[in-house]
C-alpha cells in the first residue's frame, strides 16, 4: 500500500491492497507542516508518521470492501506489535520515498 503526494492529486492511496509494503512517497515536494499533508508529521529523513485514522479516508481507498477495512485493522494491530505506532500521536511510522 502506498500513500503518495503529488502537487496535482495530493495525498491518495495507491495499491491499496499490499498491506505488506506501506510507504509515504512522495512525487512533488510538499511543505513541512503543509494542510495538503493532512496532519502527517515528518519524523525524520526517512520516515514519517500518518495517522491511522487518515488511510481509510484517502482518495483510492475502497470504501465499499468490508475485506478491506478487516485487513487494514489487522495491519495496524501488527503494526502496534512491532512498536510502529506512535500512541500519543496514533500514528503509523512508514518509510518515505522521494520520486522528483
Amino acid at each position: 500500500m502506498i500513500i503518495e503526494y503529488s502537487r496535482k492529486r495530493g495525498l491518495h492511496l495507491h495499491d491499496p491492497f499490499d498491506f505488506r509494503k506501506l510507504k509515504l512517497v512522495f512525487k512533488a515536494e510538499a511543505p513541512v507542516g503543509s494542510p495538503a499533508l493532512r496532519g502527517i508529521v515528518i519524523a525524520d529523513r526517512d520516515n514519517a508518521l500518518v495517522p491511522v485514522d487518515l488511510i481509510p479516508v484517502l482518495p483510492g481507498t475502497p470504501h465499499d470492501d468490508n475485506s478491506w477495512a478487516t485487513a487494514y485493522r489487522k495491519m495496524v494491530e501488527l503494526a502496534r506489535e512491532l512498536n510502529w505506532i506512535d500512541v500519543d500521536a496514533n500514528a503509523i511510522r512508514v518509510h518515505i520515498e522521494k520520486n522528483f
